[in-house]
């Protein structure tokens, strides 16, 4: 195996050994999303009106409280990992990959926690 050519330097390096879970996750998201969207969408032209007691009134009941707070952490999830994959294959220097991937964890948590205390709040009727 030389270090000569392009094939020499990849031979024997072998793969990362955690691509094939990133991508599963990727795609148990995808399609948890897809139930959940129809979910919504289905919910939602089923409500009398799209007034804010209306809402509030629908959402305060368990079973769409817990799925709409499904919905967002796996929306985010799924974000985190796509966006994360473009960051590892476009960011090039490790610091500034470091730095976005930790930016990225912090958004994408942030985001979620924050969705999630909302529909918290207009569920327990705060």
């Amino acid at each position: 195996m030389g270090n000569g050519t392009s094939i020499g330097r990849v031979r024997g390096l072998g793969s990362a050994k955690h691509g094939a879970h990133h991508w599963l996750l990727q795609r148990f998201t995808a399609v948890g999303n897809l139930f959940l969207l129809i979910w919504l969408a289905v919910s939602i032209l089923l409500l009398e009106d799209l007034s804010f007691i209306s809402v509030t009134g629908w959402l305060s009941h368990p079973v769409p409280a817990v799925l709409m707070a499904l919905l967002i952490v796996s929306t985010f999830w799924h974000a985190r990992l796509g966006v994360q994959v473009m960051m590892e294959d476009y960011v090039h220097d490790h610091g500034s990959k470091f730095a976005c991937l930790v930016a990225l964890n912090f958004v994408a948590f942030a985001g979620a926690a924050f969705g999630v205390l909302c529909v918290l709040r207009l569920a327990l009727g705060a």
